[in-house]
């Protein structure tokens, strides 16, 4: 289990890569904190990495 600190520095590191994917777009900050708290709480995401085959961006990849 992660202490609450790990859980934010998570979540915060993803919605800024979240974030920036989306092009900084001033008014999308909540929104993207909000889908790695979501990502993070599913499981879709653990502390410091992806769970294998998930796609966080939900594209299957298309932007890579």
């Amino acid at each position: 289990m992660i202490s609450q600190r790990e859980r934010i520095e998570h979540i915060s590191r993803r919605a800024r890569e979240l974030w920036e994917r989306e092009g900084l777009v001033p008014d999308r900050e909540q929104a993207c904190w909000d889908k790695a708290v979501e990502e993070f709480e599913s499981g879709k995401l653990t502390a410091g990495r992806e769970q294998p085959g998930a796609d966080a961006a939900g594209d299957g990849g298309a932007d890579r």
